[in-house]
C-alpha cells in the first residue's frame, strides 16, 4: 500500500501539476480502480487535493516540500516574462509572494532607478501596504484577509493608515478592475507610483508582478496591459492545465 501511495505522489512531478484519474493510472501503471481508491484516501488525508482541474498535491505534501522549491519554480516561470516587461518599459519590476501576512520579494529587475528603491530580494513587507500584496489579498476570502491583516491594523507603525473597511473597499475595487492593483499616491514612503497583478493558480494567488515607473508623469493605464500580459504568461507557464481549460 505504501509503495502504491508513493507511486501516486511521485506522479506529480511539479507542485503545480494537475492530473486526471486516467493520467494518474497511466503514469503509475496502476489499475484505474486502485488508483481511484488510493487517491480518495489521499484526498481525505490532505496529501492530495481534487478540484475541477483534476488532482494535485495537497497541503501536507506541499508543507513537507517547503517553500524553496515552490519559490524557485515561480521564479523560473516568471523570469523571461519579467525580463521582457522590464526591457519594454524601462521600469523597476518586482516578483513577490505571500507568506502569511507579509509580501516577500523574490525578484527585482531594473536599471539605475532600481538601486534607489528600498525593496530588495528576500525583503518582507506587510502585504496590505503594497500594490503586489493587495493584488494577492484581493483573491483571498474576506475572512482570511481579516485574519492576516487585523494584527497589523492594531499597530500604528504597521497599519500604514489602512483600516479594515478601507482595505476591503480597495480589494473590491481591484476585483472589479480584473485584478489590477494601482497606487497613484506613492509607494515605499516616496513619490513613486506602482501597479501590480496577481498570478493565480487553481487554489488562489501564488505571486504578484508589479512595475514602478521612475516618473509620475507616465500614466499607469499605458503600462497596465503589459503587466497583465506578463502575469497571464507566467500563469500559463506555471499552470498549463488551467490555461488549457480556459481555452476550451
Amino acid at each position: 500500500m505504501v509503495e502504491r501511495m508513493t507511486l501516486i505522489l511521485d506522479a506529480f512531478d511539479r507542485r503545480s501539476t494537475r492530473l486526471s484519474l486516467e493520467d494518474v493510472a497511466a503514469r503509475t501503471r496502476l489499475p484505474r480502480s486502485t488508483a481511484h481508491r488510493i487517491l480518495d484516501q489521499l484526498v481525505r488525508l490532505h496529501w492530495v487535493d481534487h478540484t475541477a482541474l483534476g488532482y494535485g498535491l495537497g497541503r501536507r505534501a506541499l508543507r513537507l516540500s517547503g517553500n524553496d522549491g515552490a519559490h524557485g519554480e515561480i521564479r523560473q516561470a516568471a523570469a523571461p516574462h519579467l525580463h521582457e516587461l522590464q526591457v519594454r518599459t524601462g521600469m523597476v519590476v518586482h516578483l513577490a509572494v505571500l507568506d502569511g501576512s507579509d509580501q516577500v520579494c523574490l525578484d527585482k529587475l531594473g536599471g539605475r532607478f532600481a538601486s534607489t528603491l528600498d525593496s530588495r530580494v528576500g525583503g518582507r513587507t506587510p502585504a496590505h501596504t503594497t500594490t503586489g500584496g493587495r493584488a494577492m489579498l484581493a483573491w483571498l476570502d474576506p475572512e482570511r484577509v481579516d485574519t492576516l491583516v487585523r494584527p497589523h491594523l492594531g499597530r500604528p507603525e504597521s497599519a500604514a493608515g489602512w483600516t479594515l473597511g478601507g482595505l476591503h473597499q480597495e480589494l473590491n475595487r481591484i476585483r472589479r478592475h480584473h485584478g489590477l492593483s494601482l497606487d497613484r499616491t506613492g509607494v515605499m514612503n516616496r513619490n513613486i507610483t506602482s501597479l501590480a497583478v496577481a498570478v493565480r493558480g487553481p487554489e488562489g494567488p501564488v505571486a504578484a508582478i508589479s512595475a514602478c515607473p521612475e516618473s509620475r508623469q507616465i500614466p499607469l493605464e499605458r503600462i497596465a496591459p503589459l503587466v497583465v500580459e506578463t502575469a497571464r504568461r507566467t500563469t500559463a507557464d506555471l499552470f498549463p492545465q488551467k490555461a488549457t481549460a480556459a481555452a476550451v
